[in-house]
């Protein structure tokens, strides 16, 4: 316990507190504009997008469920939803395993692969407009080089879906 919060005013003013809710803050605006830009003009969320890159990084041998689960903090049943929308409209398709029945593996379709494109070509000049365009130049890597660590800690402290 922290004993220089000892009111409500104090834990407000902490400056922790406010560097912790100001990145809270820009994450939900900034996904807030990016992803109603991927909705507009690519017809998917941006959560279907993160699914879209992540199966596409893994190529012909597909994505597990549990992997797109885990990888986006998602229940099994959430995952599983998630990819039943993707599959009705033709991004991914979902197949058993040759080596495990019971394990469903996630690949793009062609269609998925173009949308991926499309979108990132899309994603990428709003990143740049809205993300790294306010920041000074010779910032920008070092910001990413820390959102990345902060990133991989906060994975790794999370506990292991079942």
């Amino acid at each position: 316990m922290d004993p220089d919060i000892g009111s409500a005013r104090q834990a407000a003013d902490d400056a922790r507190v406010l560097a912790f809710g100001q990145l809270q803050g820009a994450a939900h605006r900034l996904g807030y504009l990016l992803g109603r830009a991927l909705e507009r003009e690519c017809g998917i969320t941006h959560l279907m997008y993160e699914v879209l890159l992540l199966v596409g990084r893994t190529g012909e041998d597909g994505l597990t469920m549990r992997s797109i689960a885990q990888e986006q903090v998602l229940t099994t049943g959430g995952a599983t939803r998630l990819v039943d929308r993707m599959v009705a409209i033709g991004l991914v398709t979902r197949t058993a395993s040759p080596s495990d029945r019971r394990v469903q593996l996630v690949r793009l379709t062609a269609l998925g692969e173009e949308t991926t494109v499309r979108a990132s070509r899309l994603h990428v000049e709003n990143i740049e407009q809205f993300f790294f365009g306010p920041l000074p130049e010779d910032h920008r890597e070092r910001f990413a080089d820390d959102l990345r660590t902060l990133s991989h800690f906060a994975r790794n402290a999370l506990p292991r879906l079942r």
